[in-house]
C-alpha cells in the first residue's frame, strides 16, 4: 500500500464506521476513535454491545447495515477471521474503503473488497498514518 493511496483515502474520507468500537478507554479502538474525532472525521461506533448508547458523543450501532446515510470508510478493529464478514457488510453498504487495523490481516477479505471496487488498506492504523503523512489537523 503506497503512501499516496493512504493520503488520498484519508483526505477524501469524511464518515468512518469503526467496527469493534469499545467503551473502554484502555482499548486501542477507543483511542483511535477519539483521535479521528479530534481530526474532524465523523466516526460512527459499531458494536452490538454498545448499540443505541453514546460513545464519545456518537451514537453506536449494532451493525454497518443499521447506519443511516453513506459511510466512506469501514475501520476494522476485529480479529482477522472476522474481517471477511465485515468486508461483506462494507460492500453491502457501498463503503469506499475497507481499512484493516494493525495486525488484522485477511487476504481473502482484501481481495473480496477490491473486487467490489473498494480501496483496501491492511495492517495499518490511521492514528499512525495521519501524523506520519503530515495530515494532522490542528485541534483548536
Amino acid at each position: 500500500m503506497n503512501d499516496q493511496t493512504i493520503r488520498d483515502v484519508l483526505n477524501k474520507t469524511k464518515r468512518i464506521a469503526l467496527v469493534g468500537a469499545s467503551d473502554r478507554a484502555d482499548r486501542p479502538s477507543y483511542g483511535v476513535m477519539k483521535f479521528l474525532l479530534d481530526q474532524g472525521y465523523e466516526v460512527i461506533p459499531v458494536s452490538p454491545k454498545l448499540a443505541g448508547q453514546q460513545l464519545l458523543g456518537q451514537t453506536a450501532y449494532a451493525a454497518l447495515a443499521d447506519i443511516p446515510g453513506k459511510v466512506d470508510m469501514v475501520d476494522v478493529f476485529r480479529n482477522a477471521e472476522a474481517a471477511w464478514g465485515v468486508a461483506q457488510e462494507a460492500i453491502a453498504i457501498g463503503a469506499d474503503t475497507l481499512w484493516l487495523q494493525l495486525g488484522v490481516i485477511n487476504e481473502q477479505a482484501a481481495v473480496l473488497a477490491q473486487d467490489a471496487g473498494m480501496t483496501v488498506i491492511m495492517d495499518r492504523c490511521p492514528k499512525i498514518e495521519i501524523p506520519r503523512l503530515g495530515l494532522l489537523q490542528s485541534t483548536h
